[in-house]
Parts: structure tokens; sequence; C-alpha cells
């Protein structure tokens, strides 16, 4: 018997299954604001540089006839943000005038920024701007690095100390690094907070998700792991709301982390995981935690006359050849495992390297940097009920593999659109990009069903890593924009297909399909293939018919 129909005895998808898995989804809302903050809190204003400070033009130096005699103009007719004039060229005041050739030198004095839409970000605080503008990318680097590092200790952990406890520390960190943030006085402060508020990323989104799967019966997993792409999209809409209402980048630090604080003192009411105490041996805490649902959901007596010994047998059969040590090493042991592994490796690194490309360089677009953001939130909406639809009808398989390889086509496809068609193009990476948050958190809900529950916190611990090293990557292929603009678009495009065609391969169906508790019994399941498997479960409902028992039947 499986532990789904445990669930199932007291109460299925019920009152406590909606409010539990909403006050999970809630803190990963305000987690996406965090991922994307820097495309405010890091925007880079228009600059020029500053006028020297030995000058006493007084009554002109801060006039447009100052600044077109001492700062040179680009091809495009805008003063260079990074050169000016040894000496001021006064003859460029005439009409049709030009000074070839005129000495020109780096702005030693500073800068001057327009402070229109941003008071302050990082950037005109810390002039990461010229020589210094990869300190920008540095810092959205090193939050990525702590996401990679979270995925690797908080998946460990969750395996070993539960669910609960990594994603209780996880809140209390973000709410203390991020709030900290807010009161830095230098950047390498502030990248030291960053990377922490990146680790607690993989501690919270990880952890959230299992918790949510294995507290919901087979037939609400498909829904509830969609809820959390929703919520993902809402912390998008969300930041773009506050950004524009809260433009000091310390504020709006302040503001997003704040309410992490709130998520801890409410988080110490979350029951740990059934599944996980009964695989390590805890049943009395698992009974505990089984009653509490029960009331909950309005099976108060169904619930009390549970017993250890009822627990225990019903689950007797998915436990029996479990171990609760594990390693690393256990993702590759066995072969249905082995292969899993190495596609969701591929699978995870090419989703992210593509996601993050597009979403993280919002100021490429010529349109408002909050119309974007909004509008790649947006169209993130009806991609993820497309997506839903065709999870719960279709597949996880085909769901994921489809929005995979249109994704990486749109991404293609945009490179032969002409730059000065900037709405076409803002709406096609749009486009792409929400075909990618689906594919993300549909591969999310895909990789917790793969894996079995003795590993499935390791194992997606360990393909998160390797979607950390691909938001790493992102501004590496940004780069390569330099020396060909074809080049970003061609790499995100053609990980993303691939991607779409390994699913396609080497992974199975998970649809309705109940959760696998140990390795033995994957490998077990792919030995037997699906027929035997489902031809062995109909003769069990048959027995148990004619029978008219089963250990929880018997005692309630």
């Amino acid at each position: 018997m499986a532990f789904t129909d445990l669930l199932d005895a007291v109460g299925g998808v019920g009152r406590f299954q909606f409010l539990y898995t909403g006050l999970l989804l809630l803190p990963c809302a305000l987690l996406a604001c965090h991922t994307f903050l820097q495309n405010f809190t890091a925007a880079a204003p228009s600059h020029h540089c500053q006028h020297p400070s030995n000058r006493t033009e007084e009554t002109i130096k801060d006039s447009g006839a100052w600044l077109r005699a001492t700062i040179p103009l680009d091809q495009h007719g805008i003063p260079e943000p990074c050169q000016r004039y040894v000496e001021p060229q006064w003859a460029l005041l005439s009409p049709n005038t030009s000074v070839p050739g005129a000495a020109t030198e780096g702005c030693e004095d500073g800068w001057v920024y327009d402070h229109s839409i941003f008071p302050s970000t990082i950037v005109t605080e810390w002039d990461l701007v010229c020589e210094a503008r990869t300190l920008r990318d540095l810092a959205q680097s090193l939050y990525m690095a702590g996401v990679l590092v979270g995925a690797a200790v908080f998946g460990s952990l969750a395996d070993r100390l539960g669910r609960k406890v990594p994603l209780v520390w996880s809140y209390l960190q973000l709410a203390v690094s991020g709030s900290a943030t807010a009161y830095v006085s230098s950047f390498s402060a502030y990248c030291v907070f960053r990377f922490l508020m990146g680790m607690t990323f993989s501690g919270i989104i990880l952890n959230s998700l299992s918790l949510v799967v294995e507290w919901m019966p087979t037939q609400g997993r498909t829904v509830a792991g969609i809820l959390l792409g929703y919520s993902f999209t809402f912390g998008q809409l969300i930041l773009a709301g506050v950004a524009y209402l809260i433009r000091s980048w310390r504020w709006l630090q302040f503001a997003v982390s704040v309410p992490f604080l709130i998520f801890f003192l409410c988080s110490w009411w979350l029951p740990e995981s059934s599944r996980w105490l009964l695989l390590h041996g805890k049943s009395q805490q698992a009974l505990k935690n089984l009653r509490k649902v029960a009331v909950m959901n309005g099976r108060k007596e169904e619930g009390e006359r549970l017993t250890t010994e009822v627990v225990s047998s019903y689950v007797q059969s998915e436990f029996a050849s479990v171990h609760t040590s594990s390693s690393i090493l256990d993702l590759f042991r066995t072969p249905a495992i082995r292969k899993v592994t190495c596609c969701l490796m591929v699978v995870w690194f090419s989703n992210s390297i593509a996601y993050y490309g597009l979403a993280m360089d919002l100021q490429k677009f010529s349109l408002s940097i909050f119309l974007v953001q909004a509008l790649f939130g947006i169209i993130d909406i009806p991609a993820m009920l497309v997506a839903t639809t065709t999870m719960i009808y279709v597949g996880r398989r085909a769901t994921v593999a489809s929005f995979l390889i249109l994704a990486g086509l749109m991404v293609i496809a945009n490179m032969f659109v002409p730059e000065e068609m900037q709405t076409l193009r803002t709406a096609q990476a749009a486009l792409g990009k929400g075909c990618l948050a689906s594919s993300f958190i549909c591969v999310y809900l895909f990789t917790g069903e793969l894996y079995p529950t003795e590993i499935r916190q390791m194992g997606m611990g360990f393909v998160s890593v390797h979607a950390r090293l691909g938001g790493l990557a992102a501004p590496l292929v940004t780069t390569l924009g330099e020396f060909s603009p074809v080049l970003p678009p061609v790499v995100f495009g053609a990980t993303s297909i691939l991607a779409g065609l390994a699913i396609t391969c080497f992974l199975t169906e998970t649809r309705n399909v109940p959760l696998v508790e140990t390795i033995a019994e994957m490998e077990r399941r792919v030995k037997e293939g699906p027929s035997r498997k489902d031809a062995e479960e109909k003769s069990e409902e048959i027995s148990l018919q004619q029978l008219g028992a089963s250990p929880l039947k018997e005692t309630i």
C-alpha cells in the first residue's frame, strides 16, 4: 500500500493541504524579488564625466554648452560615459564643427548620473561604471554562486535533518542578510551578503517543493507543484510594483527582506514531512503529524484510530529496503537512477542558462525597465496555465520537453528581428522567457516525482547545482555578444532545444503515478515494466475488494 493512500484516509486534498501550500508558496513569491532585484538596485543610469575640479567657469559648467565642450559624443550623438576632453573644446559650440584628434582622458573626477528614474543604486553609490562595470555582474554572479552552494548544502542537510529545519533556517538567514545589505557601506560587504542571500534561495525552493509534494496526495501534486511557478511569477510582478514605488536601492532592499522574519516566526507551525519521518524511523512523530492533518481535514475520528502499528504496516512494503545513510554516489549507483540523474543534469543546466540569460539583463531593451519586468511576469501567467493543463491531461515529460524546444526556437528566431523593432523583440523575448519559466517549474515537480523519497532532496539538490552553474554561465555567454551578437541567442536556444530532446529520449512519465519511496523500488519498476506493474496493482485492488481489508481499514 502506498503512503498516498494513508493521506487519502486522513482527508486527501483538504483544508490542511490548502493552508500548508499557501504558507509555503507566499515566501517563494518574495524570493523571486531577491532573484531579480539587481535589475533595479544595480540599474546603470545614463552618466558622463564630472567636470574638472579646478575649473572656474561656474556660469556655464552645468549647462548644455559646458557638456558639449567637455564631453565627446559617440557614433549615435550621445555623450561618451567614460571619456572627456583634456581641455574644453569651445569650438564645438559652433554648428557643424568638429575637433578630430582632440586629446581625451578618463573620468578622473568621477561621474554625473541621471537621477530622474533612480535616486540611488549600487552603481551610482560605488561608481560601478566604465572600468568597474563588470563588478555589477560580479555581484549577481556571487548571488548565483550562493544559490549553487545552497543547493549542495541544503539539499544534503534536508535528507539528514528533515525538510523543515533547513527551511526555517533559510527564512532567518534571508531576513538577516537581506536586511543587513541595506546598511552596508562598502561594495565588498554587499557582495558577501548577496552570497548569503543566494544560499537561501535553494534552501527555500527545494524544501518548500518537497514539503508540498510529500504532503499532497497523487491527484493534487500537479496543481500544487505548478502553483510554485505562479508564486514565482507573482513575485516578479510584486517586484515591478514595489520597485516603481520605492526607487532608492537601500529602502527597496529592506522592503523585500523584512517579511522573511514574519515567515520565520510562522514556519514553526509547519509540520515535518511524515514521509521523511517514517523513512528515518520516527513513527511516533509521523503519527502525531498525521493526526493533526486528520483534525484539520475534518477526519478527527479516523486520525484517532491510527496507531504506530497501523502506519508502519501500511507503508512497510515501501520502506522495507530503505537505508537512511546516503551519499552522492547513490545518484549514479544503479542504472535507472543514473539515467535520470545524467539527463536531469543537462535539463536543469540548459533551462537555467537560457532563463537567466533572458531575465537578468532587462536594460538591453529600450522600453521602461518597470514595464519590461511586468511584461516578463505577465506573460508567464498564460504560459503556466497551458503548462498546468498539459501536465494534468497530457503528462510531465511532453510538457517540459515541448516548452523547452519552443523556447529555444523563439530565442533563435529573435535574432532575425531587426534592431529597430524593439517592441517585437521584447514581446518575443518575453514569450520565450514565459516558456522557460513554465518548463522550469514543471521540471521542479517532474524531478521531485522521478527521484525516490530516500534520496529525493539529495537528487534535487544535486541537479539544482547544475541549474546554478547555468545561472553563473549566463552572464559569460551574454558577454560573447561583444564579439558577435548572434552567439548568445544561438547558445541559449540550442541548449534549450537539446534539453527538450533529452527529456523525450531518456525520462519516463510520472503523471498519476505514486511517488517512489526507495531506490530498490525504482529499479524494480523499471525492470518489471509498466504493463506488469499495472497488472499487479489491478490484481491487488481486486483482492482487497474481495477480502474487504487492509491494515488501515481493519483498524478504522
